[in-house]
């Protein structure tokens, strides 16, 4: 079982640009567990630690030896476009259907 810090957990929110909402969202967890974890007032079970090690690899995020968080995919590879982007996904839809 992989460890995850606080400071680690922090990170990879800001570099995907997520809330500790959407990532509760993405792992079911509450913004308050994360919230208290990542300020020092609780320390995780490692299941819920699990879920979200899965919720950021699946969005890209690799871990490196050191523990430092980034992101496996550049920007370049998409185009320079966040596919996550909710205005980006829909004009995709409507231009399709047009």
């Amino acid at each position: 079982m992989r460890n995850l810090t606080a400071e680690q957990l922090r990170a990879a929110r800001m570099l995907l640009k997520w809330s500790r909402v959407r990532l509760g969202a993405k792992c079911n967890l509450s913004e308050g567990t994360i919230s208290g974890f990542e300020n020092g007032l609780r320390k995780p079970h490692p299941h819920r630690v699990a879920a979200m090690l899965l919720a950021f690899e699946g969005s890209g995020i690799v871990f490196s030896a050191e523990g430092s968080p980034s992101l496996a995919r550049p920007e370049a590879q998409t185009g320079g476009r966040h596919t996550g982007n909710r205005t980006w996904r829909r004009r995709r839809t409507h231009c399709a259907a047009e």
